[in-house]
């Protein structure tokens, strides 16, 4: 079966712990289904999610759309190492995160979300997008708790 034609699992990721944890979560998953993931990094030009300054663009460096996929390779790699149980594909994506993972949940099987990222207050049960994905996502939705470790 080519690739195509395979399960979709997407997942939000941000770099933080909890994302990681629902990274990791999905490979899995896919794995169980004989899948593929797709991961998923927001970037948006009002929010400032990775500390990129004015004088940072202004200077000739890179944009906020390549800090996000350089930020996103990161991540997958430390999450996932060399050798993923399934394929992972890195997303970069323009957009409010909550907007962008309930519009592609229309092509997934599984959106997968860890329980709270950057953002929010620290002792939120869920976070805004991840609530928001819970109620409006188009397939079904797997909130993933952190880990306890560490």
């Amino acid at each position: 079966m080519s690739e195509v034609g395979k399960p979709l699992v997407m997942v939000g990721v941000d770099g933080s712990r909890n994302s990681m944890d629902a990274l990791r979560w999905a490979v899995e998953h896919a794995a169980s289904i004989e899948g593929r993931v797709h991961a998923v990094m927001c970037w948006e030009w009002s929010r400032n999610p990775l500390g990129m300054g004015i004088t940072g663009l202004a200077s000739g460096m890179v944009s906020p759309e390549e800090m996000a996929r350089e930020k996103l390779a990161e991540v997958i790699q430390e999450a996932l190492g060399d050798r993923p149980a399934a394929p992972v594909h890195p997303r970069v994506v323009q957009g409010s995160p909550a907007h962008v993972l309930v519009e592609m949940s229309q092509d997934a099987r599984t959106m997968v979300v860890g329980t709270r990222g950057y953002g929010g207050f620290k002792n939120a049960l869920l976070g805004s997008v991840s609530q928001q994905v819970v109620q409006y996502a188009q397939c079904t939705v797997a909130v993933v708790r952190a880990s306890t470790d560490s």
